[in-house]
């Protein structure tokens, strides 16, 4: 099989009998090398003191005074995440199983870089026989933002670090040469859209996450969407679902829908509550997905038999933050019942 999204750190992972992944020393030394939690040159004794400890022995017990005896409240709150992050990976029965106990809390208390770092490795795991780029490329939803623009009248989906990293380029170039600025102020002028003739080059770039998704345009993109849907849920829930892309919920009896963000879901409560949504708020829609599942038995009863749909939008920035975890708390399923999407 061809490798992808080696910066998930799938590799340094263990895979259990039941398909799941086990936290590692290796894989705590990796994000031990994460620029986050590298000491800067400015930190103080105490900080460089527990990080030679814990490269030394990445699993070895940190009593509460090696955090509180560091000088700077950022590096002390930094530190008190990342073991609290690393206790939670160690203590669960796998990585999947540490997320479904944190998403499925009353409150997630980590920062959403720890959620995002999870569900890489836990979205590298389930897509491991992938062979589609397409998938992998709408997979990226799940743990990168995205800048949405439109070009050509579509709607087109590019990794936001990359077009802020451009942005800011552009924006120091502007003071020192305005004719090459003029010249280079399209995010989307450098990247390669996704197509059939070019997303053979996804293995290559997959960690360079370089490759604009033609969501509006592309029924290959939308299917690549929905595909990674499902897998995430297969994977997490153990439940079969089919999802689908829809243009619109034609539905006079919808049961149930989900947002995938945060502005899906307000916008879908909207609806739900058979509020007007302005043109200019309907624009955000990005997409839509109608979702059946195999098992009607795990369904709640007043759903049962009837599909859930999906509605992922856009800011008002133009900016898409995906919430995968309301793939788990958000689906009309008994064992999940009553969570609610966030």
């Amino acid at each position: 099989m061809r490798e992808f999204w080696v910066t998930s750190g799938h590799h340094l992972a263990q895979r259990t009998a039941q398909g799941r992944m086990l936290v590692t020393p290796e894989l705590l030394l990796a994000y031990l090398a994460r620029p986050e939690l590298l000491p800067p040159p400015e930190a103080c004794d105490a900080e460089r003191a527990l990080y030679a400890a814990l490269r030394d022995d990445p699993l070895r017990q940190v009593p509460q005074a090696a955090v509180d005896g560091m000088k700077d409240a950022d590096a002390r709150e930094n530190w008190a995440f990342f073991l609290r992050y690393r206790d939670m990976l160690v203590a669960a029965p796998s990585i999947e199983d540490a997320y479904l106990q944190l998403v499925t809390s009353k409150r997630i208390d980590l920062p959403p870089l720890f959620l995002d770092q999870m569900t890489h490795i836990i979205l590298r795991n389930a897509l491991d026989d992938c062979t589609d780029p397409f998938v992998l490329r709408g997979a990226e939803l799940f743990f990168r933002a995205q800048r949405a623009s439109l070009q050509g009248g579509a709607l087109m989906l590019a990794d936001l670090e990359l077009v802020e990293e451009h942005e800011k380029s552009v924006a120091q170039a502007r003071h020192t040469s305005p004719l090459f600025a003029m010249m280079n102020e399209d995010p989307l002028s450098n990247l390669d859209v996704m197509d059939q003739d070019n997303a053979w080059t996804y293995w290559s770039r997959s960690d360079a996450n370089s490759m604009v998704m033609n969501l509006g345009g592309s029924a290959d993109a939308r299917a690549g969407l929905a595909r990674a849907i499902e897998a995430w849920i297969a994977h997490l829930l153990r439940t079969r679902v089919s999802a689908q892309a829809i243009p619109a919920i034609r539905d006079d009896d919808w049961r149930w829908f989900t947002g995938l963000d945060s502005e899906g879901t307000s916008i879908g409560n909207a609806m739900w509550h058979g509020e007007a949504i302005e043109p200019e708020r309907a624009a955000r829609v990005a997409a839509l997905f109608r979702l059946d599942f195999a098992d009607r038995s795990r369904m709640l009863e007043r759903v049962r038999g009837k599909p859930a749909y999906l509605i992922l939008a856009m800011t008002k920035e133009h900016t898409i933050r995906m919430k995968p975890q309301n793939l788990v708390t958000g689906l009309p399923l008994v064992a999940v019942a009553g969570a609610g999407a966030q």
